[in-house]
């Protein structure tokens, strides 16, 4: 297993879902783990967690769709220890509207919380890296970005944006120590997310997983530990990758 010992992460979104298997997976690693969400009882219930088995978090209550919020973040967590190694910027929203039903403010809302919540991160995050000459960071996009979906537009959209954003960036860097990745999960994992979807669309939801190779869902733990190994010294050469964890589902 890699060891994070005496590294600092950060994890956006990660009072629930998959942000908060990925902050339980870098801290049973040894990092120092920031916790960064806008629900501040789960985002300090992970952090809570996190201590009682030993290890050290923090959460910070911030709005990662708003650049303030996240200068704040970022400068907090440099405040608090000192540097920011890794970053998980997972971050995102859900949305199955028809293109034509669809509004400005849907599309804004889509749009800011799975690219604009990205690119602010790495906004941010990056000028902290560079001081430090070296840095990782992951970015959570979707096998949405990869196919199309009845439905998935402004979603599919998004996550595109992220891919592309993550591309771009991490030749931006690259000579610069930092590596840039990001990590597409099958739509269908178990998350609040598809929590939601299991109640508004129960039947999308069984043909979806249906169709995956596997016959089931994937498991928070499982996206998580490839966002843990995209920031690990194992991936040092890994840069601009988007590493598909999907089943199997894309390469049918």
């Amino acid at each position: 297993m890699d060891t994070f010992e005496g590294k600092v992460v950060l994890v956006t979104g990660a009072g629930a879902g998959l942000g908060k298997a990925s902050a339980m997976a870098f801290a049973k690693r040894g990092a120092k783990v920031v916790i960064d969400d806008i629900d501040v009882k789960s985002g300090e219930d992970v952090a809570r967690t996190i201590k009682a088995m030993g290890g050290e978090a923090m959460f910070v209550e911030a709005d990662v769709t708003k650049a303030k919020d996240v200068e704040r973040l970022i400068n907090k967590t440099v405040q608090t220890f000192g540097r920011i190694d890794c970053a998980h910027n997972n971050v995102g929203m859900g949305d199955r509207s028809p293109l034509i039903e669809s509004t400005e403010d849907l599309w804004e809302n889509v749009i800011n919380a799975n690219m604009k919540s990205i690119w602010l991160c790495m906004k941010y995050e990056i000028p902290q890296m560079l001081k430090q000459g070296k840095g990782a960071i992951v970015n959570t996009a979707s096998v949405a970005a990869l196919i199309g979906s009845p439905g998935g537009s402004l979603y599919s959209a998004g996550k595109w944006g992220v891919i592309g954003l993550t591309k771009s960036a991490a030749l931006e860097f690259a000579k610069d120590g930092i590596r840039i990745n990001s990590v597409s999960p099958f739509g269908m994992i178990g998350t609040p997310m598809h929590d939601r979807m299991l109640i508004s669309e129960p039947e999308f939801v069984a043909a979806a997983t249906k169709e995956a190779p596997t016959g089931r869902e994937a498991y928070p733990e499982e996206v998580a530990e490839a966002a843990v190994w995209l920031c690990s010294d194992a991936a040092s050469y890994v840069i601009g990758h988007n590493l598909v964890v999907d089943g199997g589902f894309t390469v049918k």
